[in-house]
């Protein structure tokens, strides 16, 4: 069963598809937070409804600015807003008498991923955390990948922009996805998924905040898995990723002080966990395999 539903994070509406697997409940839950841009119908979408074919009452539901959920500016990311608005979900899904309240977990896809940890470190309800294909971004890493004088140059262009806008302009954007050009996630891979009938959704819009990227390399989401444990936690990567790197993966899974599990996946592509088998299903299975024994 599928219901769509709505609540409220800070006085903004959320929109999301709460699953409830068949059978005599309450059942284990599961809330979801996916890639950069996405919406619920898309990745999350995707493995919500394979988790709750696995038993999992699911909620994936789009954050604020983005899909149908409320709040301003479109299209832009908010870190903190994120963690709220799965605060929220996790209220909602503990009010449901078809969930176990005590049976919670946290399942993130790309930039969820991070988002996932870091919620679930800091909120006792979660009781497990998954993360598949995951970006755990950290300011250090960006600034080390940048350079410090690149960093700091960037860190100053976006200034402007929002200067701008503190004083009245118009919020900038810059197309979420291009083949060729500028984009927030530039390249045929990324265009691979969402310019095509792959990703194809009417609640997404291929245009981002320019302000977002300040938000990407700044955010510490990282510090999540110093704080995890106890509670247990997954991560599933791909051996080969451009976008979220293995390395940033195995980072998070040592910083993590257990119970916890890596599970590396023959996949050549970051989009070959949105939507691409058999790499769907084996993350699947091991997500369940995983919160079968700790959830």
């Amino acid at each position: 069963m599928t219901e769509r539903v709505e609540f409220t994070a800070d006085g903004i509406t959320l929109v999301g598809d709460l699953r409830v697997p068949g059978g005599p409940g309450p059942h284990p839950a599961l809330v979801f937070t996916g890639p950069f841009t996405g919406t619920r119908d898309q990745v999350t979408g995707l493995y919500a409804a394979r988790l709750a074919e696995a038993g999992y009452a699911t909620l994936a539901f789009d954050h604020r600015n983005w899909g149908e959920s409320g709040g301003q500016p479109r299209r832009h990311e908010d870190p903190q807003g994120k963690l709220h608005d799965l605060r929220a979900a996790v209220s909602l899904l503990r009010a449901r008498p078809e969930v176990d309240g005590e049976r919670i977990g946290a399942v993130g896809i790309c930039l969820g991923g991070g988002y996932a940890l870091r919620f679930a470190a800091f909120d006792p309800r979660v009781k497990a955390f998954a993360g598949i294909a995951g970006a755990y971004n950290n300011p250090y890493a960006m600034r080390a990948g940048m350079s410090p004088q690149g960093y700091r140059g960037a860190l100053a262009s976006f200034t402007e922009i929002l200067e701008r806008q503190d004083r009245g302009g118009p919020v900038e954007y810059l197309p979420a996805v291009a083949e060729e050009g500028e984009a927030a996630m530039p390249g045929d891979e990324p265009f691979a998924y969402y310019g095509t009938e792959r990703g194809a959704s009417p609640h997404w819009r291929n245009e981002v905040t320019r302000a977002s990227i300040r938000e990407l390399v700044t955010v510490d989401n990282m510090t999540g898995a110093d704080f995890l444990s106890p509670t247990p936690g997954l991560i599933v990567h791909g051996v080969v990723d451009r976008f979220c790197s293995p390395e940033g993966a195995e980072e998070a899974y040592k910083r993590i002080d257990g119970p916890k599990k890596l599970i590396w996946l023959d996949a050549r592509l970051h989009i070959d966990l949105y939507d691409a088998e058999p790499y769907v299903t084996q993350a699947v299975e091991a997500v369940t395999a995983f919160l079968g024994e700790h959830l």
